[in-house]
């Protein structure tokens, strides 16, 4: 028994010592981390700086860390002089669950590299300052020859700190946010000073807003936002609340884009919101923050001012600071010197074609004291439709004043005047409004449209305050037709009946036809409603299969085509008397009137209001109207049925045919 156990014992001692000698094998023969960078080749040139660095050398041979390693094609998208390795590694191995969202780096003075963790569209990312990191790649953990642990996490942009200029004679290594603003001109940010803004800090004795431990986000305005003579008495102390997100590091890749974020200014008497927000300019993407005071005093008026980040992500030891053209808060301009500010700003373009009108167009808007301006934005002045138009100028002059309302129209005003009905509000041009629609996504998030001169456009940035108004940013250039009639009728939210009405039997697709032309009388959804008093059963009828054939009819009687579509400007020269129009149904008899700069027309002894006249499309124009063309004598609301045998019918059949059989 004795011997058995002799003998098992050292079996066991026997696998022992083959496991350990098969564990020693496996890690001789294992790749370390600084190999795994080696050989792969889209890491190459962090791995030739990487091999030079001694210091980053000595740490893969002797001890446990976490390398941010940038790809190659982070390289190539880097303008920096220095690559920083050391700022690339952590101290320890951390995996990505196990990154904290601030964590130490190996650089001299220890700067924090802050993790951000997110979701986008349905995807969970998580970021490294402002780096994404490739969750594919990463969480490789290794061993190296000393048995310690490294992970390797791979990011698609090379990290920056914080360093000073090589002239400084400051020593200055992880400042914080005061630090960066006291020592500014020793650090490298560019050509970018700060020294105003600095003197507002300290003048109003904001310095530990500045020096606060943790991890915030400070936009610092430069010197050229205070070419104002007037602006920098206006920075006061809950100004520079307003410039502080805190408790929250914001860097723009990472940036919750749209999402309004309180401020150091957000209590019951001032609450200011800050927004980042992105704008394409041609081939490059620029990143705007705008200030929204929702609740003003007599001193912070409530709106929106725009800045845009001309230096971003800049790591401190307490957050982040982005540099800015201008400051926040404050309102102290009127709409054209919000135009004038900034020559490459986000409705540079729209200013441009402005100017092409002279001095004189200018002057008319600079002097309206109440003025609302709703601006298309740079990219929508790149869509080709407006080539020919632009050499235009009668054309492109009503076109701007089209874009141009004589009331400060912010979107709270919006919204309270379409409780109701969709509102509609006079332009400069004469007998031309702009309507609005509201909706609301399941998130119960509003999006505004504007419709002028039959193109509907959506509001991107809202309530931008001035002086002596308001600045809304459009997508699209109003007055210039995109879309077919057909296009129009789809998508427009007060002709979703009509549309409807004319999906059966294809009338419709018509419509889309680029070679005629359209003038079509298009009822409103409330048109429709309207017509419920005079004929109760007429409406229900309409959308029922059965009945398809007299609704075409009906609306047939409403689409006049022919070579030309008539304006209603046009229409109104037949005034007192009987315009004959071509239908697709046969002749179209109304009268035109005008009251009040608004168009009546005529048909089956009553008058019905046009209510948006001259919707102009690509192949035609609609004139929105308060009442469908009905008729007394139409079968829908005399009664008869269209599509199948009434029993008097049937009975009458039966009367017939059994007379014939008694006479044979």
């Amino acid at each position: 028994m004795t011997m058995v156990l002799w003998q098992d014992l050292k079996m066991t001692r026997g696998l022992v010592l083959i496991a350990l000698l098969f564990s020693l094998i496996s890690q001789m023969d294992a790749l370390t981390l600084e190999e795994k960078i080696r050989d792969d080749p889209e890491l190459s040139q962090f791995y030739s700086l990487l091999e030079r660095n001694q210091i980053a050398n000595t740490a893969l041979n002797f001890r446990a860390l976490t390398l941010f390693a940038p790809t190659n094609k982070a390289f190539q998208r880097y303008f920096g002089n220095k690559t920083y390795v050391l700022y690339h590694m952590l101290t320890v191995a951390n995996t990505l669950e196990q990154l904290k969202p601030s964590v130490t780096s190996d650089m001299e003075g220890n700067p924090p590299l802050y993790i951000t963790r997110r979701r986008h569209q349905n995807i969970d990312q998580i970021f490294v300052n402002n780096a994404l990191i490739i969750k594919s790649r990463s969480n490789v953990q290794l061993i190296n020859k000393e048995g310690k642990k490294q992970i390797l996490h791979v990011i698609d942009d090379v990290l920056t700190p914080l360093t000073t200029i090589p002239s400084s004679t400051v020593d200055v290594h992880n400042p914080d946010a005061f630090q960066f603003l006291t020592f500014s001109e020793s650090l490298d940010i560019g050509h970018h000073r700060v020294r105003s803004y600095r003197q507002k800090v300290i003048m109003h004795k904001k310095e530990y807003l500045y020096q606060t431990p943790g991890a915030h986000t400070f936009l610092i305005p430069v010197e050229e936002g205070f070419k104002s003579p007037h602006r920098p008495d206006m920075i006061d102390r809950k100004v520079i609340d307003g410039h502080i997100i805190p408790n929250r590091t914001v860097f723009t890749a990472a940036a919750p884009l749209g999402e309004p974020l309180p401020t150091a200014a957000f209590e019951d008497n001032l609450k200011v919101l800050i927004t980042f927000f992105s704008q394409a300019d041609g081939k490059s993407v620029r990143t705007y923050v705008k200030s929204q005071t929702l609740i003003g005093d007599s001193v912070h008026a409530p709106g929106v001012v725009l800045s845009e980040i001309v230096r971003a992500n800049i790591p401190v030891e307490n957050g982040v600071v982005h540099l800015i053209q201008r400051p926040l808060v404050i309102v102290d301009t009127n709409v054209i010197q919000f135009l004038e500010e900034k020559e490459d700003g986000p409705l540079s373009k729209f200013f441009e074609v402005i100017q092409d009108f002279g001095s004189e167009f200018v002057q008319q808007i600079r002097r309206m004291k109440d003025v609302t301006l709703f601006a298309p934005s740079n990219e929508a002045w790149s869509d080709s439709n407006l080539n020919n138009i632009i050499r235009n100028r009668d054309r492109m002059r009503e076109i701007l004043n089209l874009h141009i309302v004589r009331d400060r129209l912010n979107t709270d005003k919006i919204k309270t005047n379409n409780l109701n009905q969709i509102n509609q509000v006079p332009t400069l041009v004469d007998r031309r409004f702009l309507y609005f629609n509201i909706f609301t996504n399941r998130d119960r998030n509003q999006t505004i449209t504007v419709e002028g001169g039959g193109v509907n456009a959506t509001i991107i940035q809202a309530d931008i305050a001035a002086t002596n108004g308001f600045v809304h940013i459009i997508d699209k250039v109003l007055g210039v037709p995109y879309s077919t009639v057909l296009d129009k009728l789809r998508t427009d939210p007060m002709l979703k009946d009509t549309f409807r009405i004319g999906s059966q039997k294809n009338f419709n697709q018509q419509l889309a036809e680029k070679t005629k032309r359209f003038t079509y009388f298009v009822p409103r959804d409330r048109a429709w409603k309207n017509s419920e008093a005079v004929y109760p059963q007429a409406l229900r009828k309409l959308f029922l299969s059965e009945f398809a054939n007299q609704a075409a009819d009906i609306l047939g009687r409403h689409l006049i085509v022919g070579d030309r579509a008539f304006t209603m400007g046009e229409l109104r020269q037949f005034v007192n008397q009987t315009v004959e129009l071509p239908t697709v149904n046969g002749m179209l008899r109304i009268r035109v009137k005008e009251e009040d700069r608004r168009y009546s027309i005529l048909y089956n002894n009553r008058w019905i209001q046009v209510y948006r006249p001259d919707v102009e499309c690509t192949n035609g124009i609609i004139h929105v109207i308060d009442f469908p063309l009905l008729d007394d004598t139409d079968s829908i609301i005399s009664g008869a049925s269209p599509n199948y045998l009434t029993l008097a019918s049937v009975v009458h059949l039966f009367c017939a045919i059994l007379f014939t059989k008694l006479l044979m």
